[in-house]
């Protein structure tokens, strides 16, 4: 068993605390006040030095005894707005939930902050500890990156993971080149006129204009775009009128592009804001396309990523990492880095249903269960490629 994932065991039960202290009192967005207050007191408990760079964005810093360069490693920390439904005893019960693990994911670079503590002398540079808030709402990264989280000292390599559920308990995964798709959140408002059901020539229909809106988006994916370049546009929200007899004044759709390549991405907002604009006049009606968020699609550096790759083998052993070209259709902020820092974002396999029933379901069900042994290995991956990438990039 390799020495770091031995020492890493031996904490086992206290990144097991961290994680569930942090699951019990969850917090969404770009504040996160709880959460925060507990990362920079633990960090504060193994001697480091924690500083908020912007609203609940955190880094924190260790050197080694010989200079070299600097290795980043970044966790999120933001929770979900949905009522947990799981029968934990560390459920949490303020409405919001850990549905996506972000607890795991700071609980482990916690433990990871104390191996390193252990293990100093080995460090031959500086690795760089962020804890990151609001990675769900997309502004988490790009704010840590306007606040300078790659500077002083200058970062030459990035490297973070996200638990799997339904991926095989410590199974690894890592894409070559682009494997996230990048996403784009956006709002239609439609305006309309009010009028009474009865006499709906008084009135501008916008439950109409918004119809014709819908179905028409579709045709951007299926008639505009080739079929080997995925693409998806999801409407998720579709809101308007109170009353059965009354024909509202405005209705809102809310939903997401995502895409394996930016400028594809943004072509179909382009075509989507033609879209909208002209079949609402058609109509007689207004209305508008609103970016909301975005994120851009996540690209490894594939020569570090299966560098990192070779040293988490050791770990866990060659049979459990695996390696991708081509990349699923979820989204990710920690793109961002990718695109300043050769990057590596991990997944790290949570568990499976045919290990424990509660495990499997996928990341955002209220009642999703991961898989705490997992822990150790994600520590340990922090700890050693930081020390190992250090040590053989000079």
């Amino acid at each position: 068993m390799n020495n770091f994932i031995k020492q890493a065991d031996l904490i086992k039960d206290e990144i097991v605390n961290y994680r569930r202290i942090i699951h019990s009192n969850p917090e969404v967005g770009a504040k996160l006040p709880k959460t925060k207050a507990f990362v920079i007191n633990t960090l504060k408990s193994f001697g480091y030095n924690p500083k908020e760079i912007c609203e609940s964005g955190i880094i924190a810093t260790i050197q080694g005894n010989k200079p070299g360069k600097t290795f980043l490693l970044r966790a999120d920390m933001d929770a979900l707005p949905m009522n947990e439904a799981t029968e934990c005893d560390f459920k949490s019960t303020n409405g919001c939930m850990h549905s996506c693990g972000h607890d795991m994911h700071t609980a482990m670079l916690l433990g990871a902050a104390k191996l390193l503590k252990q293990n100093q002398n080995q460090i031959e540079g500086t690795v760089k500890l962020v804890f990151q808030p609001d990675e769900e709402g997309f502004t988490g990264a790009k704010n840590m990156l306007k606040a300078g989280v790659l500077e002083n000292p200058k970062v030459d390599a990035a490297m973070a993971m996200h638990v799997h559920s339904g991926t095989p308990s410590n199974v690894v995964l890592y894409g070559l080149g682009t494997s996230i798709a990048g996403c784009i959140r956006f709002r239609i408002v439609v305006k309309g006129t009010g009028c009474h059901g009865a006499l709906p020539e008084t009135g501008v229909d916008p439950i109409n204009i918004a119809s014709h809106i819908y179905l028409s988006l579709q045709e951007i994916i299926s008639r505009e775009i080739s079929p080997t370049k995925p693409a998806v546009l999801t409407i998720g929200k579709f809101a308007g009128g109170d009353a059965p007899n009354i024909i509202p004044e405005e209705v809102v759709m809310e939903g997401t592009i995502r895409s394996l390549d930016k400028e594809l991405g943004e072509f179909i907002f382009n075509r989507m804001s033609e879209i909208v604009t002209s079949t609402a006049q058609m109509f007689r009606g207004q209305a508008q396309l609103i970016e909301l968020s975005s994120v851009p699609p996540l690209t490894n550096d594939t020569n570090l990523a299966n560098e990192l790759g070779n040293y988490v083998k050791d770990l866990v052993g060659e049979k459990s990492v695996v390696s991708f070209e081509g990349g699923g259709m979820g989204s990710e902020d920690f793109a961002s880095y990718s695109y300043e820092v050769p990057s590596v974002y991990f997944m790290l396999g949570a568990g499976t249903e045919q290990e424990n029933p509660l495990y499997g379901l996928p990341m955002h069900n209220n009642k999703v269960v991961f898989n705490e042994d997992i822990m150790v290995t994600g520590a340990a991956m922090h700890a050693y490629c930081a020390i190992e990438w250090l040590k053989n990039n000079k």
